[in-house]
């Protein structure tokens, strides 16, 4: 059992409190935390192994913002002297031991770099949020609110066109889950902007809807492809703004006006807006729903931000599919909890919140350019959309890099089950989010990947 270092307790314990550092640095800005944190991590009173208190503890013991105290965190996780696990909270730590052990003790299978789970670690604290939602003058009043008054205010701000309509649902995939339903009718055919989010093209065989994929360059899907499939009897084109999850592009402002034009001359046709990442993207992608208010859903996710337990998604947009997607979802009745509705409307509008968002973005992306620089310096083929959240790697063969890896206990994504036909060059999937930060266990990694991406798994019976 851990003993706990209290403010005049002297250093020999593993769990400090935020009183303890408070009461050793004086100083209030990010700089002077920071500082004054590495002193004592140096000097030894700060012990190599002791967990350090929340972010939010200590910026409310101290005074500051959550923000100041990510700077000073920030300040420690880039001199090697702090790292953040999972579950495992933040531990002081010492460069030496980073590079000797810590890829060594990194235990693969026990990361998603399949999914594109997000870092848990990484998203706020969710109490505030939670107990401010119990403030709500309507709550458990009998009835249904398929959008409270507190989110859709918080929401209006950030969406980039003017909804006719709104809804909830629970985690992003429910949500897309509803809409496809609701702009394509079991049967029919549907357009997907490729490549799709993880198990997508699986929830499309569950709807009994036949899709065509509708290919990229690097300002997003073709116009020339969107045409070949609405020719082909396309009544949904399902389009990822944000490319997320995109091998080389991002959907630029005048591709989607382009896009726009060509399906106003094709009014049967609805359109499906994936945002599956959020307040994650450094910037509001392009939308079609300024041109087509009236035929445009947007969907958008925000469970990789703020947590999969807040589990309420967002529809906006079209007041016709906003209709129907609240008639599929248990034929009418269903509606998501005004408590974790309230909860994520405190979220978006909470500048802590926002901050500890804007950490999470910016390490996601420094994990993403590590493993693709230590990758390329292996000689290894490596493509990411401009906002991308996942790294597409080429391989000599799909199936034997997938089983190379997951022999050391590493599982990745197959490429081919993100495409309607598979590329002609094999590729793998990989999500950096849950990366350590840690270039010994990234070099590791990297290292088994380029063997994988070159090698075959031969089968010997004796």
């Amino acid at each position: 059992m851990s003993t706990v270092l209290g403010a005049g307790s002297p250093a020999t314990a593993e769990t400090i409190t935020s009183d303890w550092i408070v009461d050793r640095v004086p100083g209030r800005t990010s700089q002077e935390l920071g500082d004054g944190l590495e002193a004592l991590i140096r000097s030894g009173e700060l012990p190599i192994g002791s967990q350090l208190p929340t972010i939010r503890r200590l910026a409310s013991a101290a005074g500051v913002s959550i923000g100041t105290v990510l700077a000073a965190w920030n300040h420690l996780r880039e001199r090697g002297l702090i790292e953040t696990h999972r579950r495992g909270g933040t531990l002081v730590t010492a460069p030496e031991e980073r590079s000797t052990a810590s890829a060594a003790a990194t235990v693969w299978s026990e990361i998603d770099l399949q999914s594109g789970a997000p870092d848990i670690a990484l998203q706020p604290d969710l109490r505030d949020a939670v107990l401010d939602s119990l403030t709500a003058s309507d709550l458990n009043v009998f009835g249904r609110d398929f959008m409270t008054s507190r989110l859709q205010e918080a929401v209006l701000g950030t969406w980039p066109f003017a909804a006719r309509s709104w809804a909830t649902a629970g985690g992003g995939t429910e949500a897309l889950l509803l809409a496809t339903a609701a702009a394509a009718p079991p049967g029919s055919v549907v357009a997907v902007d490729e490549p799709v989010s993880p198990g997508y093209l699986d929830t499309l065989r569950d709807l009994d809807l036949s899709p065509i994929g509708v290919r990229g360059d690097e300002h997003g899907p073709t116009v020339e492809s969107l045409r070949s499939a609405l020719e082909r009897g396309a009544v949904a084109f399902i389009v990822q703004p944000g490319a997320p999850f995109a091998v080389d592009h991002a959907l630029s402002p005048e591709r989607a006006a382009d896009l726009a034009a060509l399906l106003a001359a094709h009014p049967g046709v609805w359109v499906i807006e994936d945002d599956s990442i959020g307040p994650l993207a450094e910037a509001e992608p392009p939308t079609l729903g300024t041109a087509l208010p009236d035929r445009v859903l947007r969907v958008r996710s925000y469970c990789k931000a703020y947590g999969i337990d807040v589990r309420t998604s967002v529809l906006g947009g079209s007041v016709e599919l906003v209709e129907r997607s609240i008639r599929l979802r248990s034929h009418g009745v269903g509606s998501n909890s005004r408590i974790l509705q309230n909860t994520l409307a405190h979220l978006i509008a909470s500048p802590g919140a926002s901050a500890v968002v804007g950490q999470a973005r910016a390490a996601y992306g420094t994990r993403r350019g590590a493993l693709r620089d230590a990758l390329e310096r292996r000689g290894v083929r490596v493509h990411s959309g401009p906002h991308g959240i996942v790294l597409w790697v080429e391989v000599r063969n799909e199936t034997d890099a997938l089983l190379g890896l997951a022999s050391k206990g590493v599982v990745v994504g197959a490429g081919s089950k993100a495409f309607v036909v598979p590329p002609a060059q094999p590729l793998i999937r990989v999500s950096p989010l849950q990366l350590p930060d840690d270039p010994a266990a990234i070099e590791q990694l990297a290292g088994w990947i380029a063997e994988a991406s070159r090698g075959s798994v031969r089968e010997f019976f004796d």
